[in-house]
């Protein structure tokens, strides 16, 4: 293919790109919370945001009962909790619009020096190590102290640190909980997962011995299920409390947030007020916890997986033919270009590039919500699986086929258009499937970026109902159905082009 075509080429599918991005941003990010805000995190700018666009982004792992969890409200999710009712709080007194974002919580102090929130209010203690990357208000709420949660059979088992020398226990990545067990049971292993839930998923499948929480949360786990018990722990806890975290350099915002925090210890609305409430909510949940009533959960994870699966379908396929015209190219530049894209997306965790795209490079871009970031991390994820398919299914062609597409009066362009690819495509129409039905089910992950596909519903069913494995039961029949489906249909046109042939 001569240069200019190939430039004229890549001209048109990058537009086309353009027009897919513009088509799907509006949509979602306008009903999204789950958007940046800034390109860089400022001195004293962000007070002026939050006013600008009267809205306060809040961040938490909205799976620590009963400071932040979730619970069902008319089959939509509400966000409950001692923290929660801080965060309205100081969102009243600033006389703005609260916006909860919910993600793991070893990404939350990530996404507020990037920008994509405003402060993180989740059970977070204000340590050296993070107080170098970002500020915290006065000390709001001290935990009592910390409790081990463990299966009630083991009850009489495990019931201090030596009683669990040899034993893996368990911990929330990046907390407190998780540097007391390294430092304080060297004789035991420490394993750590993102969400509360999954690590109570893994006592209950045996695969860790105990779980380090404070004690409010390890008794609420602990009265919501009947088969675990909190014991009091004899870790030595220092932890100074819990605190609003903020980015650097943000004095008038500091002090607007201990101005309300000042009040909230005033009048003991924790006590009196907060904690009270997220008991309530507790006790409801534990009542009526049935799956019949997140069905709405489900549904609506299901309609982001889809349109998550769609687009990035629609950008692996142009992107992959670029790719692949690239690779095959006489261009030594074009040529190279591909081939460092392909090694390099191939040779690094999708999770990864997903982060990236979110934390990295939507630092640099503003307003790029965690949906749009989904979908352009998976699509450019998918684009060189797709390139290489498609790469060896115009290799696979024989010779004659351009040269005969060439002697009929066809330019090489309308000879690929025609004649190569259309073949090509029919002959690696399995390999593309396959590579449809992963991409599918790699969609899962953004859950990790807060995007409330099925994955993410899913973990927010296991914190309102205290349930782990029935909601990944669900989850698992559901991604089931749709991959099915998909075969299903994928099949269908392979037998049309056979038909064809």
């Amino acid at each position: 293919m001569k240069k200019g075509k190939m430039i004229k080429a890549l001209s048109i599918i990058l537009a086309m790109l353009a027009i897919i991005f513009a088509t799907v941003t509006p949509s979602y990010a306008a009903s999204s919370s789950q958007t940046s805000t800034t390109k860089k995190v400022a001195k004293g700018s962000v007070l002026k945001r939050i006013k600008a666009k009267k809205e306060l982004v809040v961040g938490t792992s909205a799976d620590y009962p009963p400071l932040e969890f979730t619970t069902s409200e008319n089959g939509s999710t509400k966000y409950v909790g001692v923290d929660i009712e801080l965060a309205k709080e100081i969102a009243k007194d600033l006389g703005v619009k609260l916006v909860i974002k919910n993600m793991s919580f070893d990404s939350l102090l990530v996404a507020l020096e990037t920008g994509k929130i405003d402060m993180v209010i989740s059970g977070m203690t204000p340590t050296p190590e993070r107080k170098e990357s970002v500020d915290f208000s006065k000390i709001y709420y001290k935990p009592s102290g910390e409790y081990f949660l463990i299966n009630k059979k083991d009850a009489t088992k495990y019931t201090n640190i030596k009683s669990l020398k040899g034993k893996t226990v368990g911990a929330q990545t990046g907390s407190i909980q998780y540097n007391e067990i390294k430092s304080q049971m060297k004789g035991s292993t420490v394993k750590g997962l993102g969400k509360i839930n999954n690590l109570v998923l893994a006592l209950q499948s045996g695969k860790v011995s105990a779980v380090l929480m404070e004690e409010l949360i390890a008794k609420a786990y602990a009265q919501n299920n009947n088969n675990l018990k909190a014991v009091k722990s004899d870790i030595k806890d220092d932890a100074a409390g819990n605190a609003v975290a903020m980015a650097k350099g943000q004095p008038d915002l500091v002090a607007a947030v201990n101005k309300t925090i000042n009040k909230v210890k005033k009048n003991n609305l924790i006590d009196n007020k907060f904690l009270p409430q997220a008991a309530k909510y507790m006790k409801t949940a534990n009542k009526t916890n049935k799956m019949s009533q997140y069905w709405s959960y489900f549904l609506k994870g299901v309609g982001y997986t889809i349109v998550i699966t769609v687009f990035s379908v629609l950008i692996g396929i142009i992107l992959g033919i670029i790719l692949a015209l690239m690779r095959l190219s006489r261009n030594k530049l074009l040529h190279c270009l591909a081939v460092a894209y392909i090694e390099f997306i191939r040779g690094t965790p999708q999770m990864v590039q997903i982060l990236f795209v979110y934390f990295g490079v939507g630092y640099l871009i503003s307003n790029l919500s965690a949906i749009i970031a989904g979908i352009i991390a998976i699509g450019l994820n998918s684009g060189a699986y797709v390139a290489e398919d498609i790469r060896s299914g115009i290799d696979s062609l024989p010779k004659g086929q351009v040269e005969a597409a060439r002697s009929l009066g066809l330019s090489q362009a309308k000879a690929y258009r025609y004649v190569i690819i259309p073949q090509a495509i029919r002959n690696i129409w399995p390999a593309l499937g396959n590579e449809f039905i992963t991409l599918l089910k790699d969609s899962s992950l953004v859950s990790v970026i807060g995007v409330s596909e099925l994955m993410y519903q899913t973990q927010l069913v296991q914190t309102s109902t205290y349930r782990g494995v029935l909601p990944l039961f669900i989850a698992m029949v559901i991604y089931f159905i749709m991959t099915f489906s998909l075969t299903r249909l994928l099949n269908y046109f392979e037998r049309r082009m056979k038909k064809n042939d």
